[in-house]
């Protein structure tokens, strides 16, 4: 098996190794000069050098078959059906009366866990999937792609962008000890306040983890 920081170090590898595909060579780098500008009805044959546009320097193909037909449907495909999965039999586990108090919190520990991912996994998609769109109408119907407004672009862009910000606000909803952390980091490091995060320790006596394994208090004689 695996361990965590193997997993996550061979996941930094391959996306730096999927960003950095343009840049080993699948680019428009022999496209030297920019003559698809219109000038007086004419087209531009002037040596100028090309534009610093994403379309102008990253192609289509790569965005479109590598990047979103190889690296992001797949994984987003697998992923949704992994999680309808989990949430069909952690149903079907709590709708079973023999379960005991313990197991019940456990199976709905995991249940809000995998509601937490399956929202970030969502946003996920709703920030990326209109920039794709976008990349495979530009390259399957090109004639359309000329009429695009250039709002629509730089909207696409500007959301897939925001999903970087998104998440950390998610995980401070969802998860309790990162609500903690973050409260801990601005309360510390951007309000200057060191008193209040000693009376504001994390409830560990609280964790579903935690439960049944304290021992009870023993009653007076």
């Amino acid at each position: 098996m695996f361990s965590s920081r193997g997993v996550i170090a061979g996941l930094w590898v391959l996306a730096f190794g999927i960003g950095l595909t343009p840049f080993l060579g699948w680019n428009k780098n022999s496209a030297t000069k920019n003559c698809t500008e219109p000038w007086h009805g004419t087209t531009n044959e002037s040596c100028c050098l090309v534009k610093c546009l994403f379309e102008n320097v990253v192609p289509m193909t790569y965005m479109v078959y590598f990047n979103f037909f190889g690296c992001v449907l797949p994984p987003l495909l697998i992923m949704l059906v992994i999680y309808a999965k989990i949430f069909m039999v952690a149903c079907r586990q709590l709708q079973r009366t023999e379960l005991v108090d313990h197991s019940r919190t456990v199976i709905q520990r995991e249940i809000h866990a995998a509601k937490s991912l399956a929202v970030i996994v969502g946003i996920f998609a709703l920030c990326w999937l209109p920039v794709h769109a976008i990349n495979c109408v530009t390259l399957f119907q090109p004639a359309r792609a000329k009429d695009r407004p250039k709002w629509a672009m730089n909207t696409a862009i500007l959301l897939s962008h925001a999903n970087s910000m998104v998440n950390p606000i998610v995980y401070a909803y969802r998860n309790r000890d990162f609500r903690y952390t973050f409260h801990k980091i601005i309360s510390r490091y951007v309000l200057c306040q060191t008193d209040v995060l000693k009376t504001e320790e994390p409830d560990v006596g609280l964790d579903p983890r935690t439960l049944g394994s304290r021992p009870e208090p023993k009653a007076d004689a």
